[in-house]
Protein backbone atom coordinates (compact mmCIF):
# COMPACT_ATOMS: atom_id res chain seq x y z
CA UNK A 1 0.00 0.00 0.00
CA UNK A 2 1.40 3.75 -0.91
CA UNK A 3 0.03 5.48 2.02
CA UNK A 4 2.59 3.81 4.29
CA UNK A 5 5.74 4.90 2.32
CA UNK A 6 4.13 8.44 1.81
CA UNK A 7 4.02 9.01 5.41
CA UNK A 8 7.36 7.71 5.60
CA UNK A 9 8.91 10.38 3.24
CA UNK A 10 6.49 12.96 5.11
CA UNK A 11 8.21 12.10 8.38
CA UNK A 12 11.69 11.89 6.77
CA UNK A 13 10.81 15.77 5.72
CA UNK A 14 9.56 16.62 9.39
CA UNK A 15 12.68 15.12 10.98
CA UNK A 16 14.93 17.27 8.35
CA UNK A 17 12.76 20.43 9.59
CA UNK A 18 12.74 19.87 13.27
CA UNK A 19 9.03 19.18 13.10
CA UNK A 20 7.68 16.96 16.08
CA UNK A 21 3.63 16.58 13.97
CA UNK A 22 2.67 17.44 10.94
CA UNK A 23 -1.17 18.64 10.63
CA UNK A 24 -3.27 18.03 7.30
CA UNK A 25 -6.84 19.54 7.43
CA UNK A 26 -9.10 18.98 4.39
CA UNK A 27 -9.16 22.38 2.55
CA UNK A 28 -7.89 24.67 0.35
CA UNK A 29 -6.30 27.76 0.84
CA UNK A 30 -10.18 29.37 0.92
CA UNK A 31 -11.69 26.95 3.15
CA UNK A 32 -14.11 25.62 1.22
CA UNK A 33 -16.14 22.60 1.65
CA UNK A 34 -14.95 20.86 -1.59
CA UNK A 35 -11.85 21.16 -2.73
CA UNK A 36 -10.25 21.00 -6.29
CA UNK A 37 -7.66 17.78 -6.90
CA UNK A 38 -5.13 20.21 -6.56
CA UNK A 39 -5.40 20.68 -3.13
CA UNK A 40 -6.33 17.12 -1.80
CA UNK A 41 -3.41 16.49 0.39
CA UNK A 42 -5.29 15.07 3.52
CA UNK A 43 -6.57 12.37 0.80
CA UNK A 44 -3.07 11.56 -0.73
CA UNK A 45 -1.33 10.99 2.46
CA UNK A 46 -4.39 8.91 4.06
CA UNK A 47 -6.43 7.49 1.42
CA UNK A 48 -9.51 8.89 3.39
CA UNK A 49 -12.20 10.15 0.16
CA UNK A 50 -14.51 11.83 2.50
CA UNK A 51 -15.16 15.59 2.86
CA UNK A 52 -14.25 16.36 6.24
CA UNK A 53 -10.99 14.73 7.89
CA UNK A 54 -7.98 16.17 10.19
CA UNK A 55 -4.83 14.08 9.62
CA UNK A 56 -2.07 14.33 12.30
CA UNK A 57 1.00 12.79 11.75
CA UNK A 58 3.97 12.29 14.18
CA UNK A 59 7.61 10.37 14.37
CA UNK A 60 5.65 7.55 15.93
CA UNK A 61 1.38 8.04 15.33
CA UNK A 62 -0.74 8.99 12.27
CA UNK A 63 -4.31 9.68 12.99
CA UNK A 64 -7.22 10.69 11.14
CA UNK A 65 -9.94 12.67 13.32
CA UNK A 66 -13.70 12.58 10.94
CA UNK A 67 -17.42 13.40 12.13
CA UNK A 68 -19.89 10.68 12.43
CA UNK A 69 -21.49 10.81 8.96
CA UNK A 70 -17.79 9.63 7.35
CA UNK A 71 -17.41 6.78 10.40
CA UNK A 72 -17.96 3.64 8.17
CA UNK A 73 -16.26 5.05 5.28
CA UNK A 74 -13.11 6.11 7.03
CA UNK A 75 -13.24 2.53 8.80
CA UNK A 76 -13.37 1.10 5.27
CA UNK A 77 -10.56 3.42 3.36
CA UNK A 78 -8.44 3.08 6.23
CA UNK A 79 -7.89 -0.46 6.68
CA UNK A 80 -3.81 -1.55 5.99
CA UNK A 81 -3.08 1.87 5.99
CA UNK A 82 -1.38 1.79 9.45
CA UNK A 83 -3.74 5.37 10.44
CA UNK A 84 -5.87 5.30 13.15
CA UNK A 85 -10.11 6.53 13.19
CA UNK A 86 -10.51 8.87 15.74
CA UNK A 87 -14.02 9.04 16.28
CA UNK A 88 -15.03 13.28 16.75
CA UNK A 89 -17.65 13.57 19.23
CA UNK A 90 -17.85 10.04 20.32
CA UNK A 91 -17.33 9.06 24.34
CA UNK A 92 -13.66 8.49 25.05
CA UNK A 93 -11.83 10.32 21.80
CA UNK A 94 -10.15 13.24 22.24
CA UNK A 95 -10.30 15.94 19.68
CA UNK A 96 -6.77 17.14 18.19
CA UNK A 97 -5.91 19.54 20.55
CA UNK A 98 -6.43 17.89 23.71
CA UNK A 99 -4.42 14.67 21.76
CA UNK A 100 -1.57 17.22 21.18
CA UNK A 101 -1.67 18.93 24.81
CA UNK A 102 -1.76 14.94 26.47
CA UNK A 103 1.23 13.54 24.18
CA UNK A 104 3.06 16.20 22.84
CA UNK A 105 6.70 17.14 25.12
CA UNK A 106 6.56 21.26 25.72
CA UNK A 107 9.53 21.65 23.09
CA UNK A 108 7.28 20.09 20.39
CA UNK A 109 6.57 22.06 17.30
CA UNK A 110 3.51 21.55 15.03
CA UNK A 111 4.14 22.09 11.41
CA UNK A 112 1.51 23.04 8.99
CA UNK A 113 1.07 25.07 5.76
CA UNK A 114 -0.49 28.17 7.10
CA UNK A 115 -2.31 29.04 4.02
CA UNK A 116 -4.83 25.91 4.72
CA UNK A 117 -5.40 26.68 8.27
CA UNK A 118 -7.87 29.49 9.48
CA UNK A 119 -6.49 31.90 12.46
CA UNK A 120 -9.04 30.49 15.23
CA UNK A 121 -7.75 26.77 15.16
CA UNK A 122 -3.75 28.34 14.67
CA UNK A 123 -4.24 30.18 17.69
CA UNK A 124 -5.62 27.36 19.40
CA UNK A 125 -2.41 25.20 18.59
CA UNK A 126 -0.19 27.73 19.58
CA UNK A 127 -1.67 26.80 23.36
CA UNK A 128 -1.23 22.97 22.41
CA UNK A 129 3.05 23.21 21.63
CA UNK A 130 6.10 25.69 22.06
CA UNK A 131 5.78 26.63 18.33
CA UNK A 132 4.20 26.83 15.34
CA UNK A 133 5.69 26.61 11.61
CA UNK A 134 3.32 27.41 9.46
CA UNK A 135 6.05 29.20 6.91
CA UNK A 136 6.63 26.01 4.56
CA UNK A 137 4.72 23.18 3.15
CA UNK A 138 6.52 20.26 4.11
CA UNK A 139 4.02 18.16 1.87
CA UNK A 140 5.59 19.92 -1.65
CA UNK A 141 8.06 17.49 -2.57
CA UNK A 142 6.27 14.38 -1.88
CA UNK A 143 2.78 14.91 -3.52
CA UNK A 144 2.49 16.26 -7.05
CA UNK A 145 -0.38 18.79 -7.64
CA UNK A 146 -2.08 18.51 -10.47
CA UNK A 147 -2.09 22.12 -12.87
CA UNK A 148 -3.77 24.64 -10.82
CA UNK A 149 -7.56 25.25 -11.50
CA UNK A 150 -8.53 27.88 -14.03
CA UNK A 151 -11.47 27.78 -15.50
CA UNK A 152 -13.48 30.25 -17.78
CA UNK A 153 -14.84 33.66 -15.62
CA UNK A 154 -19.00 33.57 -16.23
CA UNK A 155 -20.94 36.90 -15.90
CA UNK A 156 -24.06 36.47 -14.55
CA UNK A 157 -26.63 39.97 -15.44
CA UNK A 158 -28.63 41.43 -13.49
CA UNK A 159 -31.86 39.91 -14.12
CA UNK A 160 -30.54 36.34 -12.93
CA UNK A 161 -28.93 38.01 -9.76
CA UNK A 162 -31.57 41.07 -8.76
CA UNK A 163 -28.64 42.70 -7.68
CA UNK A 164 -25.93 44.41 -9.44
CA UNK A 165 -22.07 44.49 -8.20
CA UNK A 166 -21.80 48.54 -7.71
CA UNK A 167 -25.24 47.96 -4.93
CA UNK A 168 -23.16 44.50 -3.38
CA UNK A 169 -20.35 47.34 -3.22
CA UNK A 170 -21.94 49.99 -1.75
CA UNK A 171 -23.08 47.68 0.93
CA UNK A 172 -20.17 46.21 1.51
CA UNK A 173 -18.72 49.61 2.12
CA UNK A 174 -21.26 50.75 4.42
CA UNK A 175 -20.59 48.37 6.39
CA UNK A 176 -17.10 48.56 6.54
CA UNK A 177 -17.85 52.36 8.04
CA UNK A 178 -19.63 51.04 10.38
CA UNK A 179 -17.09 48.86 11.83
CA UNK A 180 -14.05 51.61 11.39
CA UNK A 181 -12.61 49.52 9.45
CA UNK A 182 -10.73 51.06 5.87
CA UNK A 183 -10.88 47.80 3.94
CA UNK A 184 -11.77 44.29 4.14
CA UNK A 185 -10.02 40.99 2.86
CA UNK A 186 -12.14 38.61 1.08
CA UNK A 187 -10.90 34.87 0.98
CA UNK A 188 -14.30 32.48 0.45
CA UNK A 189 -15.08 31.88 -3.08
CA UNK A 190 -18.42 31.80 -2.93
CA UNK A 191 -18.88 35.78 -1.20
CA UNK A 192 -16.49 36.69 -3.59
CA UNK A 193 -18.32 35.03 -6.57
CA UNK A 194 -21.73 36.84 -5.09
CA UNK A 195 -20.27 39.85 -4.92
CA UNK A 196 -18.87 40.36 -8.62
CA UNK A 197 -21.54 38.28 -10.59
CA UNK A 198 -19.39 35.75 -11.64
CA UNK A 199 -19.74 32.12 -11.93
CA UNK A 200 -16.42 29.69 -13.04
CA UNK A 201 -15.49 26.03 -12.78
CA UNK A 202 -12.78 25.65 -10.49
CA UNK A 203 -13.87 23.77 -7.97
CA UNK A 204 -15.90 20.24 -8.87
CA UNK A 205 -19.85 20.90 -8.52
CA UNK A 206 -19.30 24.67 -6.90
CA UNK A 207 -19.50 27.24 -9.62
CA UNK A 208 -16.47 29.42 -7.97
CA UNK A 209 -13.43 30.36 -9.17
CA UNK A 210 -10.36 30.59 -6.81
CA UNK A 211 -9.52 34.28 -6.17
CA UNK A 212 -9.26 36.59 -3.21
CA UNK A 213 -10.90 40.02 -3.24
CA UNK A 214 -9.58 43.12 -1.26
CA UNK A 215 -12.10 46.01 -1.35
CA UNK A 216 -10.66 50.24 0.12
CA UNK A 217 -13.32 52.86 0.09
CA UNK A 218 -12.31 53.19 -3.23
CA UNK A 219 -10.93 50.16 -5.15
CA UNK A 220 -11.62 46.46 -5.51
CA UNK A 221 -8.91 44.25 -6.10
CA UNK A 222 -9.28 40.74 -7.41
CA UNK A 223 -6.40 37.97 -7.58
CA UNK A 224 -7.30 34.85 -9.54
CA UNK A 225 -5.32 32.64 -11.83
CA UNK A 226 -7.10 33.46 -14.70
CA UNK A 227 -5.23 35.51 -16.59
CA UNK A 228 -8.59 35.94 -19.64
CA UNK A 229 -10.95 37.55 -16.84
CA UNK A 230 -13.39 39.77 -18.26
CA UNK A 231 -15.83 40.86 -15.42
CA UNK A 232 -18.37 43.09 -16.86
CA UNK A 233 -18.18 45.69 -13.31
CA UNK A 234 -15.41 47.64 -14.23
CA UNK A 235 -14.48 48.92 -11.03
CA UNK A 236 -11.90 45.69 -10.28
CA UNK A 237 -8.10 45.91 -10.57
CA UNK A 238 -7.53 42.35 -11.85
CA UNK A 239 -3.98 40.89 -10.37
CA UNK A 240 -2.40 37.26 -10.59
CA UNK A 241 -3.40 35.15 -7.70
CA UNK A 242 0.14 34.22 -6.98
CA UNK A 243 1.08 38.06 -6.49
CA UNK A 244 -1.52 38.16 -2.71
CA UNK A 245 0.92 37.73 -0.38
CA UNK A 246 3.44 40.48 -1.56
CA UNK A 247 0.23 42.41 -2.22
CA UNK A 248 -0.78 41.57 2.00
CA UNK A 249 2.54 43.06 2.43
CA UNK A 250 2.25 46.36 0.78
CA UNK A 251 1.05 49.50 2.30
CA UNK A 252 -1.65 49.84 -0.33
CA UNK A 253 -4.08 47.74 2.28
CA UNK A 254 -4.39 50.65 4.51
CA UNK A 255 -4.48 51.19 8.18
CA UNK A 256 -7.72 49.37 9.58
CA UNK A 257 -8.06 45.98 7.73
CA UNK A 258 -11.54 43.62 8.33
CA UNK A 259 -10.95 39.87 8.13
CA UNK A 260 -13.62 36.77 9.07
CA UNK A 261 -11.04 34.45 11.13
CA UNK A 262 -12.95 31.70 9.76
CA UNK A 263 -12.17 32.25 6.26
CA UNK A 264 -8.74 33.72 6.53
CA UNK A 265 -5.72 31.32 6.81
CA UNK A 266 -3.11 31.82 9.59
CA UNK A 267 -0.25 33.19 7.05
CA UNK A 268 -2.55 36.22 5.30
CA UNK A 269 -3.62 37.22 8.93
CA UNK A 270 0.22 37.70 9.79
CA UNK A 271 0.82 39.33 6.98
CA UNK A 272 -1.75 41.79 7.50
CA UNK A 273 -1.09 42.13 11.26
CA UNK A 274 2.45 43.46 10.01
CA UNK A 275 1.16 46.12 8.28
CA UNK A 276 -2.22 47.29 9.69
CA UNK A 277 -4.98 47.04 12.51
CA UNK A 278 -6.96 43.90 12.09
CA UNK A 279 -10.88 44.35 13.10
CA UNK A 280 -11.81 40.78 13.26
CA UNK A 281 -15.55 40.71 12.19
CA UNK A 282 -17.89 37.92 10.55
CA UNK A 283 -18.15 38.54 6.45
CA UNK A 284 -20.99 40.84 5.80
CA UNK A 285 -21.25 39.44 2.76
CA UNK A 286 -22.74 36.15 4.54
CA UNK A 287 -25.94 37.48 5.35
CA UNK A 288 -26.28 39.09 2.12
CA UNK A 289 -25.93 36.03 0.16
CA UNK A 290 -28.40 33.58 2.52
CA UNK A 291 -31.62 36.21 2.68
CA UNK A 292 -32.31 36.09 -1.16
CA UNK A 293 -33.76 38.36 -2.89
CA UNK A 294 -36.78 38.23 -5.05
CA UNK A 295 -35.24 37.42 -8.35
CA UNK A 296 -33.32 35.24 -6.65
CA UNK A 297 -36.76 33.52 -4.76
CA UNK A 298 -38.65 33.35 -7.71
CA UNK A 299 -36.06 31.59 -10.05
CA UNK A 300 -35.28 29.17 -7.04
CA UNK A 301 -39.22 28.49 -6.96
CA UNK A 302 -39.06 27.14 -10.90
CA UNK A 303 -35.85 26.39 -10.84
CA UNK A 304 -36.77 23.52 -8.02
CA UNK A 305 -40.65 23.16 -9.96
CA UNK A 306 -38.15 21.41 -12.91
CA UNK A 307 -35.71 19.45 -10.33
CA UNK A 308 -38.61 18.21 -8.81
CA UNK A 309 -40.38 16.86 -12.01
CA UNK A 310 -36.88 15.30 -12.84
CA UNK A 311 -36.43 13.42 -9.81
CA UNK A 312 -40.08 12.35 -9.78
CA UNK A 313 -39.74 10.66 -13.34
CA UNK A 314 -36.26 8.88 -11.99
CA UNK A 315 -38.20 7.93 -9.26
CA UNK A 316 -41.37 6.01 -11.27
CA UNK A 317 -38.16 4.82 -13.82
CA UNK A 318 -36.27 3.20 -11.14
CA UNK A 319 -39.22 1.27 -10.39
CA UNK A 320 -39.87 0.09 -13.37
CA UNK A 321 -36.01 -0.52 -14.12
CA UNK A 322 -34.48 -0.14 -11.45
CA UNK A 323 -33.73 -3.62 -10.38
CA UNK A 324 -30.51 -5.59 -11.41
CA UNK A 325 -29.21 -1.99 -12.21
CA UNK A 326 -26.03 -0.71 -10.30
CA UNK A 327 -26.26 2.38 -8.00
CA UNK A 328 -23.53 4.19 -10.34
CA UNK A 329 -26.10 3.29 -13.04
CA UNK A 330 -29.15 4.85 -11.03
CA UNK A 331 -27.05 7.95 -10.59
CA UNK A 332 -26.70 8.36 -14.27
CA UNK A 333 -30.27 7.95 -15.34
CA UNK A 334 -30.98 10.50 -12.71
CA UNK A 335 -28.24 13.24 -14.13
CA UNK A 336 -29.96 12.19 -17.70
CA UNK A 337 -33.32 13.21 -16.16
CA UNK A 338 -31.71 16.04 -15.10
CA UNK A 339 -29.75 16.69 -18.09
CA UNK A 340 -32.98 17.88 -19.66
CA UNK A 341 -34.10 21.17 -18.17
CA UNK A 342 -32.47 24.02 -20.48
CA UNK A 343 -30.94 25.62 -17.20
CA UNK A 344 -28.92 22.69 -15.69
CA UNK A 345 -25.53 23.37 -15.71
CA UNK A 346 -24.35 20.68 -13.48
CA UNK A 347 -24.56 18.34 -10.39
CA UNK A 348 -24.11 20.61 -7.30
CA UNK A 349 -22.26 17.49 -5.67
CA UNK A 350 -21.85 14.17 -6.26
CA UNK A 351 -24.70 11.85 -6.48
CA UNK A 352 -25.30 9.69 -3.18
CA UNK A 353 -26.50 6.61 -4.78
CA UNK A 354 -26.98 3.82 -2.21
CA UNK A 355 -29.16 0.81 -1.82
CA UNK A 356 -29.67 -1.50 1.31
CA UNK A 357 -26.90 -1.54 3.39
CA UNK A 358 -24.83 1.29 1.61
CA UNK A 359 -27.27 3.98 2.72
CA UNK A 360 -26.41 3.54 6.78
CA UNK A 361 -22.62 5.32 4.98
CA UNK A 362 -24.19 9.11 4.95
CA UNK A 363 -22.23 10.28 2.57
CA UNK A 364 -21.51 7.13 0.69
CA UNK A 365 -20.17 7.45 -3.09
CA UNK A 366 -20.70 4.42 -5.54
CA UNK A 367 -17.49 3.98 -7.58
CA UNK A 368 -18.12 2.17 -10.80
CA UNK A 369 -16.69 -1.42 -10.72
CA UNK A 370 -17.39 -1.31 -6.79
CA UNK A 371 -21.12 -0.72 -5.70
CA UNK A 372 -24.37 -2.47 -4.99
CA UNK A 373 -27.04 -3.81 -7.74
CA UNK A 374 -30.10 -2.62 -6.85
CA UNK A 375 -32.65 -5.44 -6.03
CA UNK A 376 -36.47 -6.11 -5.72
CA UNK A 377 -36.75 -5.87 -2.31
CA UNK A 378 -34.96 -3.40 0.93
CA UNK A 379 -34.80 0.45 0.38
CA UNK A 380 -32.66 2.84 -2.19
CA UNK A 381 -31.61 6.16 -0.88
CA UNK A 382 -30.40 9.15 -3.62
CA UNK A 383 -29.41 12.01 -2.24
CA UNK A 384 -28.84 14.75 -4.83
CA UNK A 385 -28.72 18.39 -6.66
CA UNK A 386 -27.74 19.98 -9.69
CA UNK A 387 -26.84 23.32 -10.29
CA UNK A 388 -28.69 25.86 -12.89
CA UNK A 389 -28.70 28.84 -14.61
CA UNK A 390 -31.35 30.59 -11.86
CA UNK A 391 -30.27 28.06 -8.82
CA UNK A 392 -28.72 25.24 -6.91
CA UNK A 393 -30.82 22.06 -5.99
CA UNK A 394 -30.48 19.21 -2.87
CA UNK A 395 -33.17 16.74 -1.92
CA UNK A 396 -33.01 13.35 -0.88
CA UNK A 397 -35.53 10.63 -1.23
CA UNK A 398 -35.46 7.01 0.01
CA UNK A 399 -37.30 4.89 -2.43
CA UNK A 400 -39.18 1.19 -1.53
CA UNK A 401 -37.77 -1.58 -3.88
CA UNK A 402 -39.74 -4.56 -2.66
CA UNK A 403 -40.85 -5.54 0.47
CA UNK A 404 -39.23 -3.93 3.70
CA UNK A 405 -38.96 -4.76 7.39
CA UNK A 406 -40.98 -3.68 10.41
CA UNK A 407 -37.81 -1.66 11.69
CA UNK A 408 -37.26 -0.19 7.80
CA UNK A 409 -40.93 1.10 7.87
CA UNK A 410 -40.80 2.45 10.87
CA UNK A 411 -37.44 3.80 10.57
CA UNK A 412 -38.57 5.42 6.83
CA UNK A 413 -42.23 7.07 9.10
CA UNK A 414 -40.71 8.52 11.58
CA UNK A 415 -38.13 9.95 9.22
CA UNK A 416 -40.54 11.57 6.93
CA UNK A 417 -42.87 12.93 10.10
CA UNK A 418 -39.84 14.49 11.27
CA UNK A 419 -38.93 16.24 8.29
CA UNK A 420 -43.26 17.30 7.93
CA UNK A 421 -42.95 18.37 11.41
CA UNK A 422 -39.93 20.99 10.73
CA UNK A 423 -41.57 22.24 7.43
CA UNK A 424 -44.98 22.51 9.04
CA UNK A 425 -43.49 24.70 12.57
CA UNK A 426 -44.18 28.57 13.03
CA UNK A 427 -41.47 30.30 15.00
CA UNK A 428 -41.43 33.52 16.63
CA UNK A 429 -39.10 35.99 14.93
CA UNK A 430 -35.47 35.88 16.19
CA UNK A 431 -35.92 31.90 16.25
CA UNK A 432 -32.10 30.19 16.17
CA UNK A 433 -32.37 26.86 13.95
CA UNK A 434 -31.01 24.70 16.97
CA UNK A 435 -34.16 25.94 18.95
CA UNK A 436 -35.96 24.04 16.18
CA UNK A 437 -34.15 20.86 15.60
CA UNK A 438 -35.94 19.00 18.42
CA UNK A 439 -39.02 18.62 16.31
CA UNK A 440 -37.70 16.20 13.59
CA UNK A 441 -35.64 13.87 16.50
CA UNK A 442 -38.32 13.83 19.26
CA UNK A 443 -40.58 11.16 17.65
CA UNK A 444 -36.97 9.32 16.69
CA UNK A 445 -35.74 9.45 20.23
CA UNK A 446 -38.67 8.00 21.33
CA UNK A 447 -37.90 4.95 19.14
CA UNK A 448 -33.90 5.28 19.99
CA UNK A 449 -33.35 6.62 16.88
CA UNK A 450 -30.37 9.03 16.79
CA UNK A 451 -28.71 10.76 13.69
CA UNK A 452 -25.06 12.22 13.52
CA UNK A 453 -25.88 15.30 11.32
CA UNK A 454 -27.66 18.64 11.33
CA UNK A 455 -31.51 18.37 10.14
CA UNK A 456 -30.75 21.63 8.85
CA UNK A 457 -28.37 23.61 6.36
CA UNK A 458 -28.24 27.01 4.10
CA UNK A 459 -28.18 26.26 0.36
CA UNK A 460 -26.68 28.91 -2.21
CA UNK A 461 -27.64 30.67 -5.10
CA UNK A 462 -26.15 29.19 -8.45
CA UNK A 463 -23.15 28.70 -5.34
CA UNK A 464 -22.10 26.32 -2.30
CA UNK A 465 -25.10 23.59 -1.69
CA UNK A 466 -23.81 24.14 2.02
CA UNK A 467 -24.20 28.13 2.56
CA UNK A 468 -24.40 29.55 6.08
CA UNK A 469 -24.63 31.00 8.44
CA UNK A 470 -28.73 29.49 8.60
CA UNK A 471 -28.99 25.97 10.13
CA UNK A 472 -30.97 23.87 12.22
CA UNK A 473 -28.77 21.83 14.29
CA UNK A 474 -28.81 20.12 18.18
CA UNK A 475 -26.38 22.69 19.56
CA UNK A 476 -25.77 26.40 18.56
CA UNK A 477 -22.22 27.23 17.77
CA UNK A 478 -20.45 30.63 17.26
CA UNK A 479 -21.76 32.30 14.66
CA UNK A 480 -25.24 30.93 14.56
CA UNK A 481 -27.99 33.60 13.41
CA UNK A 482 -31.70 33.95 13.22
CA UNK A 483 -33.73 32.66 11.28
CA UNK A 484 -35.07 35.17 8.90
CA UNK A 485 -37.75 35.73 5.01
CA UNK A 486 -35.59 34.83 2.67
CA UNK A 487 -33.53 32.12 3.37
CA UNK A 488 -33.34 28.38 1.86
CA UNK A 489 -32.62 25.62 4.67
CA UNK A 490 -32.61 22.10 4.03
CA UNK A 491 -34.82 19.95 6.37
CA UNK A 492 -33.41 16.44 6.68
CA UNK A 493 -33.40 14.09 9.39
CA UNK A 494 -32.67 10.13 9.13
CA UNK A 495 -31.94 6.75 10.39
CA UNK A 496 -28.57 4.56 9.75
CA UNK A 497 -28.48 1.31 10.14
CA UNK A 498 -24.80 -0.01 10.08
CA UNK A 499 -24.88 -3.12 8.04
CA UNK A 500 -28.59 -2.94 7.44
CA UNK A 501 -30.29 -0.22 6.13
CA UNK A 502 -30.20 4.17 5.84
CA UNK A 503 -33.06 6.48 5.39
CA UNK A 504 -33.59 9.90 5.02
CA UNK A 505 -35.60 12.27 3.61
CA UNK A 506 -34.78 16.27 2.91
CA UNK A 507 -36.79 18.96 1.59
CA UNK A 508 -35.67 22.50 0.75
CA UNK A 509 -37.99 25.19 2.72
CA UNK A 510 -37.81 29.31 1.94
CA UNK A 511 -38.14 30.94 5.42
CA UNK A 512 -41.49 33.45 4.96
CA UNK A 513 -43.44 35.49 7.21
CA UNK A 514 -46.52 34.00 8.70
CA UNK A 515 -48.47 36.72 10.83
CA UNK A 516 -47.67 39.67 12.79
CA UNK A 517 -50.07 39.74 16.40
CA UNK A 518 -49.90 41.89 19.20
CA UNK A 519 -47.38 39.31 20.95
CA UNK A 520 -44.79 39.58 17.82
CA UNK A 521 -44.03 38.53 14.76
CA UNK A 522 -43.95 34.86 13.72
CA UNK A 523 -42.62 33.39 10.46
CA UNK A 524 -42.74 29.56 8.41
CA UNK A 525 -41.49 27.48 5.78
CA UNK A 526 -42.64 27.37 2.50
CA UNK A 527 -41.12 23.83 0.82
CA UNK A 528 -39.41 25.03 -2.89
CA UNK A 529 -39.50 20.81 -3.15
CA UNK A 530 -41.82 19.12 -4.70
CA UNK A 531 -41.12 15.87 -4.53
CA UNK A 532 -43.68 12.97 -3.42
CA UNK A 533 -42.68 10.64 -0.29
CA UNK A 534 -42.76 6.85 -1.35
CA UNK A 535 -46.59 6.03 0.40
CA UNK A 536 -45.72 2.36 0.45
CA UNK A 537 -43.11 3.05 3.03
CA UNK A 538 -45.54 4.69 5.74
CA UNK A 539 -47.18 3.08 8.57
CA UNK A 540 -49.89 5.58 9.29
CA UNK A 541 -50.73 3.77 12.48
CA UNK A 542 -47.27 5.86 13.97
CA UNK A 543 -48.24 8.94 13.32
CA UNK A 544 -50.16 11.44 14.81
CA UNK A 545 -53.47 12.68 13.67
CA UNK A 546 -51.93 15.68 13.05
CA UNK A 547 -48.70 14.52 11.26
CA UNK A 548 -51.48 12.58 8.96
CA UNK A 549 -52.54 15.45 8.30
CA UNK A 550 -49.54 17.28 7.55
CA UNK A 551 -48.39 14.61 5.35
CA UNK A 552 -51.50 14.19 3.28
CA UNK A 553 -51.42 18.06 2.81
CA UNK A 554 -48.03 17.58 1.45
CA UNK A 555 -49.07 14.82 -1.05
CA UNK A 556 -51.98 16.76 -2.73
CA UNK A 557 -49.63 19.69 -2.64
CA UNK A 558 -47.04 18.23 -5.01
CA UNK A 559 -49.90 16.62 -7.12
CA UNK A 560 -51.14 19.89 -7.56
CA UNK A 561 -47.67 21.23 -8.61
CA UNK A 562 -46.43 18.11 -10.51
CA UNK A 563 -49.63 17.00 -12.67
CA UNK A 564 -49.85 20.10 -14.92
CA UNK A 565 -46.55 18.96 -16.24
CA UNK A 566 -47.23 15.03 -16.54
CA UNK A 567 -49.09 13.16 -18.68
CA UNK A 568 -52.34 11.40 -17.91
CA UNK A 569 -50.07 8.26 -17.12
CA UNK A 570 -47.52 9.59 -14.93
CA UNK A 571 -50.58 11.66 -13.13
CA UNK A 572 -52.39 7.90 -12.26
CA UNK A 573 -48.81 6.13 -10.73
CA UNK A 574 -48.34 9.78 -8.95
CA UNK A 575 -51.48 9.23 -7.20
CA UNK A 576 -50.87 5.94 -6.48
CA UNK A 577 -47.19 6.51 -5.57
CA UNK A 578 -48.53 8.84 -3.44
CA UNK A 579 -50.93 7.61 -1.48
CA UNK A 580 -53.72 9.38 -2.97
CA UNK A 581 -55.76 7.01 -5.48
CA UNK A 582 -57.86 6.09 -2.10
Amino acid sequence: MEIPKRIKKLRERMKKEGVSAYYIPTCDFHFSEYVSPYFRVREYFSGFTGSAGELLITDREAMLWTDGRYFIQAERELEGSGIKLMRSGAEGVPDIFTYLKDNMSKKSVLGFDGRTVDIKTAEKFKKCVVKLAYKEDLTSEIFERPPFPSSVIEDLTVEITGRDTAEKLGEIRQKLKETGASSIFISRLDDIAYILNIRGDDIPCNPVVLSYLFITDEKAYLFTGNGKADIAYQGIIIKPYSEIKGFLSSGTIGKKVCIEPSSTCYLHYKLIKKRAEIICKPSPVSMMKAVKNDTEISRLKDIYLKDSLALTRFIRWLGENGAGKSETEAAEKLREFRKEIPEFRGLSFETISAYGENAAIIHYSPKENDCAVIEEKGLYMVDSGGQYMGGTTDVTRTIVMGNITKDEREAFTLVAAGMLEILNCVFAKGCMGYELDILARKDLWKKGFEYRHGTGHGVGYMLSVHEGPCAIREKALEGDVPLEPGMIISDEPGVYREGRFGVRTENILLVKQEKSTEDGTFYSFESLTKVPIDDRGIDRELLSDRQREYYDNYQKEVYEALSPFLSSEEALWLKKYSGLHN
